[in-house]
């Protein structure tokens, strides 16, 4: 595949991820097993051969846009927390990452944000922030709820 292509397959959608396995992760590493996470290799839409090992610890971060919309996986998260970003904000950011780390043209991530990305995020991301214990706006600018956040996992350490 060129790296100025794209993969047909919709990631922005909750059946293009390993859910399953991203369970059986979380539980791994809560009953301090250490587990093997596949790579992904995001300029040819496949999984690398290779994984990389992560050992268990008292706090377990698990982070991306689809963590709520599956109700077994949100089962298993002590605190739920859901950075809430404006649209233009988050355009930007994805438009540089996937030209800069990922090889891709301006007009494909323009593209694939308008066919996939905005409509899967009003369908799913949006709708399952409701499940989070906390909504930070602004994300690391926000520095009243990080420490909150903070106080809370310190808290949940005692």
């Amino acid at each position: 595949m060129k790296a100025s292509q794209h993969s047909d397959v919709n990631f922005d959608h909750p059946n293009a991820l390993e859910t399953e396995l991203l369970i059986q992760h979380v539980i791994a590493l809560r009953d301090f097993k250490p587990i093997q996470v596949p790579i992904y290799d995001f300029s040819t839409d496949t999984r690398k051969a290779e994984t990389f090992a992560v050992e268990p610890r008292n706090v377990i971060l698990v982070e991306g846009i689809l963590l709520y919309v599956e109700p077994e996986l949100r089962k298993l998260f002590d605190v739920k927390i859901f950075v809430d970003t404006d649209p233009d904000i988050r355009f930007i950011r994805r438009l540089k990452r996937d030209i800069t780390e990922r090889g891709r043209s301006t007009e494909s991530v323009i593209e694939q944000y308008l066919e996939t990305v905005r409509p899967a995020h009003l369908e799913f991301v949006e709708p399952s922030k409701r499940y989070a214990d906390v909504i930070i706006p602004e994300g690391g600018f926000n520095t009243a709820a990080l420490d909150m956040v903070t106080a809370r996992i310190e808290s949940l350490l005692k």
